[in-house]
């Protein structure tokens, strides 16, 4: 009888530890629930003071920004590069613009094209109507207009007045390279295109004399 008695109060004692543990993880549970609710809040409230703090920093780098300056161009410019035209021809187109406004040289060239117009040429070429010797060099003259064109374009872009300038046209003598067979070459040129005020070419002339 002592022995299940005891047996007994043992098991009691167990359950009862069982109890405590089960009670006491249940207040832990419930504390950390707690605290994340009470966190939650914290958190959105930093979120909400980070966004309001954002908008000052960019604030400040805009207004550190140094204002551009914008160079206002004088002149207008034109490379062409390794252009298939031939130097002779190029020479000559490039003679024959020279010292105009660019408008007339714009509708010259298209004269050219309607073979109303030649363009002089020196060496042994067969004389023209009104002139000496000259041709009509159809792939040349297209080349040109394009460059003309994006020259004018250009010039309206910088607010240069068209009528105060006068065109100078330079061509230079390119790297020819090799055709596919044979010892043959094709024929490339250079092609600077610049508008030039009339003041500074006076002045030229003048330093010259």
């Amino acid at each position: 009888m002592e022995k299940n008695k005891k047996t007994d109060k043992i098991e009691q004692e167990k359950v009862e530890v069982k109890k405590t543990e089960k009670v006491e993880e249940k207040k832990i549970v419930e504390t950390k629930e707690k605290s994340v609710d009470k966190k939650e809040p914290e958190k959105k409230v930093e979120t909400k003071e980070k966004i309001e703090e954002k908008p000052k920093t960019e604030e400040k780098k805009k207004d550190n920004k140094k204002p551009v300056k914008i160079v206002k161009k004088t002149d207008a410019t034109v490379n062409g590069k390794d252009l298939h035209i031939g130097r002779k021809h190029a020479v000559a187109i490039c003679n024959f613009i020279r010292n105009k406004n660019i408008d007339d040289a714009i509708n010259l060239l298209n004269e050219v094209l309607k073979y109303k117009r030649a363009i002089p040429m020196r060496g042994e070429i067969p004389h023209r109507k009104g002139m000496m010797s000259g041709r009509y060099p159809i792939k040349g003259t297209g080349i040109y207009l394009k460059l003309l064109l994006s020259l004018k374009s250009n010039a309206i872009a910088n607010d240069l007045e068209l009528e105060k300038f006068k065109l100078y046209a330079m061509a230079n003598v390119a790297a020819r390279p090799h055709k596919r067979f044979g010892s043959g070459r094709f024929k490339r040129t250079h092609v600077l295109l610049k508008l030039i005020s009339k003041q500074k070419v006076k002045k030229q002339i003048k330093e010259i004399k």
